[in-house]
């Protein structure tokens, strides 16, 4: 099998006659069960992805801007007739009734969904360990975390398993998944892409984005999967660029950065020096690259999970066994103790975790303490990063603290898991969009590790363009 390059030059290959979707598609199957203790895939759709395969092909070329590319799917996003769980106990033998619109989308222009990938449970954690399937390993070391919530998504593009991956970021669930894996992972702009079809996590959060080893493979899949829908009333209206032809970067940008984040304490100091280097190199390029004191990264993660928890609360108060999913044993004859076995055997640690924690903060003694105040510094950080973008065409973060660290090493301590947010929960705050790039390899621990580009709503045109010079380079 010839390495996957881009989806222009598999194209090509296909045009030519080199190759055939059946062919690539036979490929691609063979290599995911040898990778199969990655633990990436939680179900293949192998027979469904060799006839759509074949189908294509009898069809002239090409039948969509994505013909014959081969996806995986989060196991949070519907797709009709197939299994569905949330990497969850609780959505035991649920099968999808309808498809997600980014899934339709995709499948309108020729794509083929070669099977669905695992996550964190409803995409809750940091590091693909809270499945019921069990925990993903990172292909570039079997002993390090892939990330998470995505990091099915995130390891079946680096592995080469499939060509692109469907993710969801709610806090940095697919930056940093990308960032440990050492592809690239995009978030785009809260209400670019429909979230009609995406299992809810925290509703006013959650985003799709996109796993790939190139930004015009993201660019394009990007421009496929978004726009106005009416199933989803969060959407934007705003037009759709031709993202897949608009990679020319300009001649210079203006970047800012936080000294507050490259010298935080919890930064690795090779990522901290790396970064720097980088910035010094685009001003030696003749962009402009300035400090910008930012006084609320303190106030950062604790606002995102008193406010993601209390959604997720909500949320995921329809997951009860009453009308599908798991459903507890035995004679239960009380209401409220059917409800409470349930969910108690349903759901995981984490997520339980997480619920209780949103009941707490929207309780009627400690509603405006906690909720009403998180409201307030969201707000204000979004009126800072307004203020920011007037004068910056990006923000240049780290993705996380390290790079991937060992699989077990933090699940005994949720507080340092959720502290590894501190550089990527602020773009969802914001409902901003970011990019995750690849660009470094950790000198001690041999692990890629790259930065984070954030740019104002709907500035994915310019964000795109400038992380493609920078790869290109």
């Amino acid at each position: 099998m010839q390495d996957f390059i881009s989806i222009s030059d598999y194209h090509e290959r296909l045009k030519k006659g080199f190759t055939t979707c059946k062919a690539t598609v036979a490929e691609y199957l063979e290599k995911i069960k040898t990778h199969q203790h990655l633990n990436a895939f939680i179900e293949i759709y192998e027979q469904e992805a060799l006839a759509r395969a074949q189908a294509l092909d009898a069809l002239p070329f090409p039948a969509g801007k994505l013909h014959g590319v081969v996806i995986s799917l989060k196991d949070v996003l519907c797709h009709k007739g197939h299994q569905l769980s949330a990497a969850s106990k609780i959505l035991e033998g649920f099968t999808s009734v309808f498809s997600a619109t980014a899934v339709q989308r995709l499948q309108a222009e020729g794509a083929i969904i070669i099977g669905r990938v695992n996550c964190d449970e409803f995409a809750m954690g940091s590091t693909n360990e809270n499945s019921v399937y069990g925990k993903v390993l990172n292909a570039a070391d079997e002993s390090r975390i892939s990330g998470g919530s995505s990091g099915g998504s995130a390891v079946s593009v680096q592995a080469g398993l499939c060509m692109v991956s469907l993710g969801s970021d709610t806090g940095g669930s697919v930056r940093q998944p990308a960032d440990f894996c050492g592809i690239i992972g995009l978030k785009p702009t809260y209400g670019r892409v429909s979230r009609y079809g995406l299992i809810a996590y925290a509703s006013s959060f959650d985003q799709i984005g996109i796993f790939a080893k190139n930004i015009p493979d993201t660019a394009l899949v990007l421009e496929v999967i978004s726009g106005a829908d009416d199933f989803d009333s969060t959407v934007s209206n705003e037009p759709v660029p031709v993202y897949s032809g608009a990679l020319t970067s300009g001649s210079s940008y203006r970047i800012a950065y936080f000294p507050e984040a490259l010298d935080h304490e919890s930064l690795d100091p090779e990522i901290s020096r790396a970064i720097k280097k980088q910035l010094a190199d685009w001003e030696a390029e003749g962009h402009t690259v300035q400090p910008v004191h930012f006084d609320l990264l303190e106030y950062i993660v604790p606002t995102y999970y008193v406010l993601t928890t209390a959604e997720a609360a909500s949320n995921l108060s329809r997951y009860d066994g009453v009308k599908y999913g798991y459903r507890s044993a035995g004679p239960q004859p009380e209401l409220d103790d059917f409800y409470k076995k349930n969910r108690s055997e349903g759901f995981g640690k984490e997520v339980k975790r997480r619920i209780l924690l949103g009941n707490f903060v929207l309780s009627s003694g400690y509603y405006d303490a906690y909720f009403t105040q998180a409201q307030k510094v969201r707000k204000i950080l979004t009126n800072n990063l307004q203020l920011i973008f007037r004068d910056f065409d990006f923000i240049c973060l780290p993705v996380s603290p390290s790079v991937a660290f060992k699989i077990g090493e933090k699940t005994e301590d949720p507080i340092a898991m959720y502290i590894a947010d501190i550089y990527t929960v602020m773009a969802n705050l914001a409902g901003i969009p970011a990019i995750a790039v690849p660009k470094f390899t950790h000198p001690v621990h041999r692990m890629p590790f790259g930065f984070q580009l954030m740019a104002a709503p709907f500035k994915e045109v310019s964000l795109l363009a400038f992380s493609n010079n920078i790869l290109s380079k």
